[in-house]
C-alpha cells in the first residue's frame, strides 16, 4: 500500500492506497514541522495518531511537509517514518512541491501555500524552478493565517480596532490581554499556530469594512514580494491551497485581479490532485 501525507505546521493529511489503486483510509493527525519539533517528538506523533490508522503493510510513504526544505531539514521527519514504518520505501519532500503537484499536476504555474504559514514557488511541469523563499512566522510567513491573526492581535492591544470590533474582539477571547499574548508569542512553542487561531474572527468578520482591507494588504504584501516577481508570473496560472486561501478566497480572487494575475485553481487542500499525481505516474503507472 501507498501512504501519502501533506503536514502543515498544524495538521497533517493522510491518504492511504490499496494495491488496487483505491482509498484504504483518509485521516488526520497533528503538524509535524522538523523547525519545532525533533525526532522523537515527531515519532511518537507517528506512533499515537498515524499507525493506529493503517491497516496493512505499507510499501511506499510519500510524506510532503512544511520545514522540510532539503534533506539536512527534513531528516528528523525521515528518521521517525523510517522507525514507524520500517519496510516501506520512503520519501520526504517540502509541502511546496505537495503544493505544485497537486495543484498544477504537470503542467508549468506558480502555487502557493496561504495556510498557518505561506510559500510560494514557480514549478515548470515537473520540477520547482524558483521559489522566493518565505523568511518563517517572525520575519515573513505574509498573507498567512499566522501573519493575519498577528495583524488582528496587534490592533486589538494597540485598540486600534473600531469600536465596534474591539468589544466583539474581547468578548470573544476575553482571556487575550497583553501579557497572555506576549508570553504566547515569544515562551510558548509554535506561536505561529497560536496566532493562526485568530484567522476565523476575521472570517466572520469579513463584511466589515476595516477587516476586509485588512485581509486585502495582506494578500497584496503576498503578491507584491512573492508572486509577481516570477519569470512570467503575468501570463501563467496563479495557484493557492491552504486553509487561508480557502475561507478567504473571495477577497483573494479581488486582488488577483487588481493585480491582473491570472487565476489557476483555490483548494482547501492539495491532496486530490496529489493522489491523481502519484497515482498516474512517478513509477505508479499501474494506478492510472
Amino acid at each position: 500500500m501507498i501512504l501519502i501525507a501533506d503536514s502543515g505546521s498544524t495538521k497533517t493529511d493522510w491518504l492511504l492506497l490499496d494495491n488496487e489503486g483505491q482509498q484504504a483510509a483518509r485521516f488526520a493527525s497533528v503538524g509535524f514541522n522538523p523547525f519545532y519539533q525533533n525526532q522523537a517528538v515527531i515519532a511518537e506523533g507517528l506512533r499515537t495518531e498515524v499507525v493506529p490508522n493503517v491497516n496493512g503493510p505499507v510499501g511506499e510513504v510519500h510524506f510532503y511537509g512544511a520545514g522540510c526544505a532539503d534533506e539536512v531539514s527534513s531528516r528528523p521527519v525521515l528518521e521517525a517514518l523510517t522507525d514507524a514504518f520500517p519496510a516501506a520505501t520512503i520519501t520526504v519532500n517540502s509541502d511546496l512541491l505537495a503544493a505544485a503537484r497537486g495543484m498544477c499536476g504537470r503542467e508549468a504555474g506558480i502555487a502557493c501555500i496561504l495556510g498557518t504559514g505561506s510559500n510560494n514557488c514557480l514549478y515548470d511541469g515537473n520540477k520547482i524552478v524558483n521559489n522566493i523563499g518565505s523568511l518563517g512566522f517572525w520575519l515573513g510567513d505574509e498573507g498567512s493565517g499566522g501573519y493575519l491573526g498577528k495583524q488582528l492581535v496587534t490592533r486589538y492591544l494597540h485598540s486600534e480596532l473600531p469600536v465596534q470590533l474591539q468589544a466583539d474582539f474581547q468578548t470573544t477571547y476575553p482571556d487575550v490581554t497583553r501579557l497572555s499574548v506576549l508570553d504566547r508569542a515569544y515562551k510558548q512553542p509554535f506561536p505561529n499556530r497560536y496566532f493562526a487561531t485568530f484567522a476565523p474572527f476575521l472570517s466572520q468578520h469579513l463584511s466589515h469594512p476595516f477587516i476586509k482591507a485588512l485581509v486585502q494588504d495582506a494578500f497584496r504584501v503576498f503578491l507584491d514580494i512573492y508572486v509577481v516577481r516570477h519569470p512570467g508570473s503575468g501570463s501563467l496560472p496563479v495557484h493557492f491551497t491552504g486553509s487561508v486561501a480557502h475561507h478567504f478566497q473571495s477577497v483573494l480572487q479581488d486582488v488577483l485581479a487588481e493585480k491582473a494575475l491570472q487565476l489557476g485553481s483555490i483548494q482547501k487542500s492539495p491532496m486530490p490532485g496529489l493522489t491523481k499525481y502519484h497515482r498516474a505516474g512517478n513509477g505508479l503507472e499501474e494506478f492510472r
